[in-house]
Formats: structure tokens, sequence, C-alpha cells
């Protein structure tokens, strides 16, 4: 396990104390950074690049001197937001979709930036860095104060133009990309410009470096990327390293590690087997109290178990100097290393209900008259299970969850495999399936889609299972499909109003003609529903009848596990998302099953699976031979 820590050394300060730090805490790479928020000034050039370039410089060869290696990284590409800052290099601005010009973060079509970016990696390139890292900045979105981001300034204009035979003014392309209905042909064309100038910068960089260093780049959410076009193939045969974002930047609840654990998921089936990751674990702003040392812990366990070569951590504040200011730190990174070793495994083959996702979904979804309408969450079907007891994967699997608009993307050549296994669908992707005419798989009608503001008389309320009469709430879901079973479905719920009333199927279950089984809920956002041990029993009945025969957790609230299979063995590791302590039941798992407890910033201790307390985002991992 490679911790790669990633630090800013202050101008005029040695980085002897860094390598010392280093060599004390076997960290046996330094990602350097320069120029990085409190000390951004805008794109470093003329003076203050070449007084960032003598000072990484310096570092570098201290580093050298006691064995430690190094990559670099550049702070900035495009910008990440002008945050009050301005420049004044004649880089051609962002413009978002509403007109808004930026005044630092530069224009992918600008050929001064080009010129610059290029140049700058280059540069540097020459202190013998191991790889060049290109920031999380390479993208169109997310460039604030921009509304969404950049894309829409008159230079990128002239380039979609050249593609499309037509020249719209921004406000006419924001309206046509964004409209409802079947896309139009311009969204397509401007995900083409986009695409193909961001990869043009691409390769200018690895052309500025090659031979010298490897680029690496980080990346951030693939629904986002998806309205941008981006091409991962692509990408990837520029880029060899990858730092996946999956971790939030400050304290957040444990139940969000389903978050982390999807992203980390999902981010590996759009890279190349084999790539060197290294996730990104964050603090921001960068200070010890940001982010506590159990969650920071529990994310690198994570990474860990997800098959990470190693993982960058940003731990220190940026302008701190001396890292032996905050021991701290040091000993979160000593106590953390036993079960980081231990949950050692960099090729695996995950299992459990597969989570499918498309690059191209943003170029098929039917809009909304926003650029964040074409937004397909590829995330929520993990968020629903995954704390339910309920192992995911990536891609179609046996049992398949499809939820929401990613049903847009799924391919038509696809459909078949699909619908000939386990499917579990919400309410949202049962229409969008009945509406591109595979209605007929389903087992159910889709009536009507009711949003929750809509004014009624008999308004959804409850559902009510029918094997016991149990109720659940549906009082909070934004919007419930109206379904009605097929005379040959099992109706597992009804909906009902606060009156007791009838208002609609609930779940339904359904053998189509295909001989796929089809689980249909009426929750267009089944992971926001009112979570209790009946929806959990109601999940994990709902995976098992769709051909689940993988083991699942119960024992408590927020069990999240993971599943895979690595070398000779089976491995499941179940994390506790929950503030109070559980005690796991693990289904599907044989006696003979070895298990070890990993609680928080301590070692590795043998347990007995059936007989455990498991501590707030603490780990128990059991393995048996495949």
């Amino acid at each position: 396990m490679t911790y790669h820590l990633r630090y800013q050394v202050l101008p005029g300060r040695d980085a002897t104390a860094l390598a010392r730090y280093c060599v004390d805490h076997a960290i046996p790479e330094v990602v350097l950074f320069y120029g990085a928020e409190e000390l951004h000034s805008g794109h470093p050039a003329g003076v203050g690049e070449d007084l960032w370039f003598e000072h990484i410089a310096q570092a570098k060869e201290v580093l050298d001197r006691y064995g430690i290696g190094a990559s670099l990284n550049p702070w900035i590409t495009a910008g990440h937001t002008d945050r009050g800052r301005v420049q004044d290099l004649g880089f051609a601005p962002m413009v978002s979709p509403l007109g808004e010009v930026a005044t630092t973060c530069a224009s992918f079509a600008c050929p001064v930036w080009r010129e610059w970016v290029a140049g700058h990696y280059g540069r540097f390139a020459g202190l013998g860095f191991r790889v060049l890292w290109v920031e999380d900045d390479f993208r169109y979105h997310n460039h604030e104060p921009l509304t969404w981001g950049g894309g829409f300034e008159p230079e990128m204009l002239t380039r979609f133009a050249a593609l499309a035979g037509a020249e719209p003014a921004r406000e006419e392309l924001v309206a046509a990309i964004t409209a409802g209905g079947p896309p139009h042909p311009w969204r397509a064309l401007l995900q083409r410009t986009w695409r193909e100038a961001q990869l043009e910068v691409l390769d200018a960089i690895r052309d500025a470096v090659a031979g010298r260093a490897v680029l690496g780049l980080m990346s951030s959410r693939l629904d986002v990327a998806s309205i941008e076009g981006r091409d991962w193939g692509a990408v990837f045969e520029r880029a060899k390293v990858h730092r996946p974002h999956f971790a939030p930047y400050n304290d957040v609840p444990g139940a969000r590690l389903s978050y982390s654990l999807a992203m980390l998921e999902l981010q590996r089936a759009i890279r190349p087997a084999g790539a060197e990751v290294a996730p990104e674990i964050e603090n921001s702003p960068h200070t010890e109290w940001t982010k506590s040392d159990t969650q920071t812990w529990s994310e690198m366990v994570a990474a860990r178990l997800s098959g990470a070569d190693g993982m960058l951590l940003d731990l220190h504040p940026f302008v701190t100097g001396e890292p032996q200011r905050h021991p701290r730190i040091g000993e979160l990174l000593d106590r953390s290393r036993p079960a980081l070793d231990l949950t050692a495994g960099r090729d695996l083959e995950t299992h459990g209900v597969g989570v499918p996702w498309w690059p191209d979904t943003a170029a098929r979804v039917q809009g909304d008259g926003t650029i964040e309408g074409l937004i397909a969450d590829p995330l929520r079907p993990a968020d629903y299970l995954l704390p339910y007891g309920v192992p995911i994967r990536a891609g179609i699997a046996p049992v398949t969850a499809l939820f929401g608009k990613v049903a847009w993307g799924l391919p038509d050549e696809r459909v078949e495999e699909l619908f000939s296994g386990g499917v579990l669908l919400d309410g949202h992707a049962a229409l969008i399936l009945t509406e591109r005419g595979y209605g007929s798989l389903l087992g159910v009608r889709v009536e009507e889609v009711i949003d929750r503001w809509t004014p009624s008389r008999l308004p959804y309320s409850m559902e009510r299972i029918e094997d016991g009469g149990g109720l659940l709430s549906v009082n909070l879901q934004p919007a419930l499909a109206r379904l009605a079973a097929h005379p040959a479905a099992e109706v597992w719920t009804r909906v009902l109003t606060p009156r007791d009333e009838p208002w609609g199927d609930g779940r339904v279950a359904y053998v189509n003609g295909l001989g796929g089984r089809v689980v249909t809920l009426a929750a267009c956002a089944p992971e926001r529903l009112a979570r209790c041990d009946d929806g959990q029993a109601l999940a994990q009945r709902a995976v098992r009848w769709l051909g689940g025969d993988f083991p699942m957790v119960t024992g408590g609230p927020h069990l999240m596990p993971q599943l895979a299979r690595v070398g000779g063995r089976w491995r499941l590791a179940v994390v506790n998302g929950s503030a109070d302590p559980a005690r796991p039941v693990l289904s599907g798992v044989p006696e003979y099953a070895v298990t070890t407890l990993l609680a928080p910033l301590a070692e590795p201790r043998p347990a007995d699976a059936t007989d455990v307390e498991l501590p707030h985002r603490g780990y128990l991992v059991t393995e048996w031979p495949a």
C-alpha cells in the first residue's frame, strides 16, 4: 500500500522537513502542489512561473537526496474558480450557458491558453517527476461563479458552427440542446465540439512531456462528464494514471459511504484494466478539523478494498510549511497502515446487483430546458441498495437495477440481454422504457407519473404490504408512478391515500416473455424512501426473487457490503455506516469463513462473524475459498 502525500512546500522554505517526515512515516512518494488555493494568484507565467519553477526544482532535489519519489500537480489547467482573481495573459475566458464571463478560467478553444498549458507542463516535466497530474479543473462544468460552467464562449461556438453548418446564437443553442422531446442534433454536435477540443489540449500536454513523465488525471462525477460528451477510452489512452474522486471533502454521516463505495466501483469500469489508480482523499478547507480521522481511515480502507494501488492524501494545510507541526496526521497514517495492508488486493472481480452506466447517456436524455436537466445519476441504485445490505457491481449483471434517466442510455441492442435476467426498476425508468416501446417486458402499465406538489384530492401517502399488512411511507417521494399490474404479475404492495383509499400498485413482480424477471417500484426515487426494517426486507426479497444468490447483510441500519472475488478466495467486507454499533447478520457465508474485525485506527483482530459488535465506520472482513 502506497501513500502519495499531496503537499505544497511554501516558497522560501526548505523541503528537508518534508523529506524527513516522509522517511519517518514510510511515505514513498510526494505529489508536490504549487500555486494552490491560498497561494493561487492566477495562471503562473513570466516571473511568477520562474519563481515556482526554481522552488519546485529545489524541493525535488531534496526529495531525491532522501530517496523519496516525487510527482507534480500543477494546481490549474483551465482554472478551478475565479474566487475574486483576474488574469491578464490574453486567455479567452469561459462563458456560461447564461452568458456569464469568467475572470480567470480559460476556454478550451483558446489558442493562447493552449500554448501556455502545453509549455507550462513541458517545462516542469524537465525536472524528472514520475507523474504530472492533470487537475480536476480540466473540465467544462463547475467553474464558479459561472452557472453550471463554460463551453459557450465565442471561440467554442465558432468551432461548433464549423461542425453544424449553422451559427446559432448562444441562447438558441442552449435552448435547443436542453429542450424536451427527442434530443436535438445540435446536442451531440456540441458534445463532439467539446470532446475534440479537450482531447486536443490533452494531446498537446502529452506531447510536451513525452518521454519524461506520464500523465495522471483526476476525474469527478460520471453523470456530469457525460453532459460534456467525455470519451473515457480516449482520455485514458493519453493519461495513464487515474485519481478518481470518491470521498466528501469534509465530515459527513457514515451513511454517505454508499456514495463513496459506488463512485469507486463505477469508475473502475471506465478505465483500462491494469491502469494505476490512486483515489483522492481530501480535506477542504485544508485543516485537521475539517474531517475526522475516523472518516479518513474508513475512506482509505474503502479505496483499498476497491483495488487501489495507493491513495492521494490532502491532509495538511496548504500553508503549513512544516508537516511536523501536525503530529496527529502522522499518527493517523501510521495507525491506518495495518488495516490497509490487510485489505490489499489489486485484481478483484466484484459481484452483486449490477449498476449500469453508459458514458453517452446524456446525449440521449430528453431535456427539461436546463443543462442540469441532462444529468442522469448512475449512483442512485447503489444509494438504495447498499444501505439495505445488498452488494453492487458496475455494469449489467444477472440481477441489474436501472433507475431514472439512466434508462435513456440503455442501448437497444442490450435490452434483450438485460430483460432476460433479473431487473429492478423505479417508476421513472419504467415510464422511459414504456415510451421507448419496451412496456410489454415490464409487467406493469405506467398510467401516469404524479409530482408530489400536484394538487389532488387523492394524494399518495402510504404503501401497504400485501403479505402482512405493514405500512411504509411514500409521503416524501418527489414523484410516484401510478402502476397497474399485468394480470399475471404479483403485487407485493399497494399505494394508498391518507384515508386508506387505493391509489395504485406499489411493487410489482413479473416474469416476462423472455423468461426474465422484473420488479418495478412505483417510487421514482427509491433511494429517498423512508428507510426501515420492512423496507430492507422488501429490497432483499426483490433481489432474491430476481435471482440474486449472493451474500447479503442485515442486523442494523446502513451495514454496507462489498462482495468480491480476490485471487482464489471470496471476500465480503461490511462497513457500518451508522453512528451506533451493530451486530451484522451475514447470509450466504459458509461457517468455515475466516473473519477479521477492522475497527477505526486499531490493529486488525480475528472475530466471530456470528457474534461481533461492529463500531461506527468499522469493517467486518470475511473470506473463504472460491
